[in-house]
């Protein structure tokens, strides 16, 4: 058991995986060379990287999945209830959310295996070099915060999501319209007028969804994951345990028919763009599309980010960095004296323009 001291206080963590095989002590996943590495002897230790992953159909896919108690085990903050799984061997120092110390009370982690994996390629010493950057560029943010910030809490952590794939074939009906105008009247009453030509549309449309992303758990969004450039489907590789050597996992807490009914929802809203996107149109009354979904699969995929936190005055900023993309997103305080001055500006802008065009 070793002993890791962190500020005032002593965390302790177990480490019981997999062993280099030159000095003995633990291994874990290095994003940069892909294998495991031992930090004392410098050992690499190649891992059997599978991209033959498999889609799960979405009726029966449910029944056929397996807990992940036998390798897992998992801890519940208290302070903000993030969830997070680790090896069954491990014990958590911090929660990677809020910084929390935490120690796994050693119970089982009953949840559902994932069956896909995209591992970290982005080490933390440049994700911390990212995310510094890109606190810098917050324009709106105060000087000393840019000044002092400073990623320390950085942590890998991999996040739970669903990916869905769906052939669906829709029907629509629909009416939409152009804008014209048109000259009416003689001497003072002659005037312009606008109108709107409406046409009824219909038809058939047929589209394929490829992994559409659902985040299957409370702690990230799909917008915080979107922002950060997404997880391409060529980095995935079928789950193996030793990716997560050194890292953390966040449990899901959504089950895959909850996150389903959302991918529909967003195959929905892009189903009509498409097929709006084949006429030519100003006005739109409306369309109705009723979609039959065929083949729908998915995937319980596990995706990298570096999650942090940095206090500034009495609050909490989080942030990410994302563990292939390097691109970064969160929340950072905001500087009332900036916001006034760049408000005067646009103010004192527009004041200008309107005396040049109407004086």
């Amino acid at each position: 058991m070793d002993e890791v001291k962190n500020g005032a206080e002593n965390k302790q963590v177990l480490t019981e995986n997999e062993q280099c095989p030159n000095c003995g002590n633990n291994l874990k996943f290095d994003p940069k060379t892909q294998s495991l590495y031992c930090e004392y002897c410098e050992t690499s230790v190649a891992i059997n990287q599978n991209f033959a992953y498999e889609e799960k159909d979405l009726n029966l896919g449910v029944l056929e999945e397996c807990d992940w108690q036998e390798v897992a085990r998992a801890f519940e903050c208290e302070n903000c209830g993030a969830r997070v799984v680790l090896d069954k061997n491990e014990r958590a120092s911090n929660c990677p959310f809020c910084n929390t110390p935490h120690v796994v009370d050693g119970k089982a982690y009953a949840g559902v295996k994932p069956n896909v994996v995209v591992p970290f390629s982005v080490s933390q010493e440049q994700a911390s070099e990212s995310l510094t950057k890109w606190a810098k560029k917050k324009f709106f943010a105060p000087s000393k915060f840019k000044k002092k910030f400073s990623p320390e809490n950085l942590k890998g952590v991999y996040m739970p999501c669903f990916t869905f794939d769906s052939n669906t074939f829709s029907t629509y009906h629909g009416r939409i319209g152009n804008r014209y105008t048109r000259t009416v009247g003689s001497g003072k009453n002659r005037r312009t007028e606008s109108y709107i030509v409406w046409r009824t549309i219909s038809g058939n449309f047929s589209y394929f969804f490829d992994d559409i992303t659902i985040t299957a758990g409370d702690k990230l969004s799909d917008d915080n994951l979107k922002k950060t450039g997404g997880f391409p489907s060529e980095n995935n590789r079928v789950y193996d345990d030793k990716y997560l050597y050194g890292f953390m996992a966040y449990a899901k807490t959504r089950r895959v028919d909850d996150c389903w009914a959302q991918a529909r929802g967003e195959m929905d809203a892009r189903l009509k763009r498409l097929i709006l996107n084949q006429y030519s149109y100003d006005v739109v009354d409306y369309v109705r599309v009723t979609t039959k979904h065929s083949n729908a699969r998915y995937k319980h995929t596990l995706v990298p980010v570096y999650v942090g936190n940095f206090k500034y005055g009495k609050k909490d900023y989080n942030f990410i960095s994302n563990g292939v993309t390097s691109k970064c997103d969160g929340k950072t305080p905001v500087s009332p004296i900036k916001v006034s001055v760049f408000s005067l500006f646009i103010a004192g802008i527009l004041a200008l323009l309107y005396f040049l065009l109407f004086t």
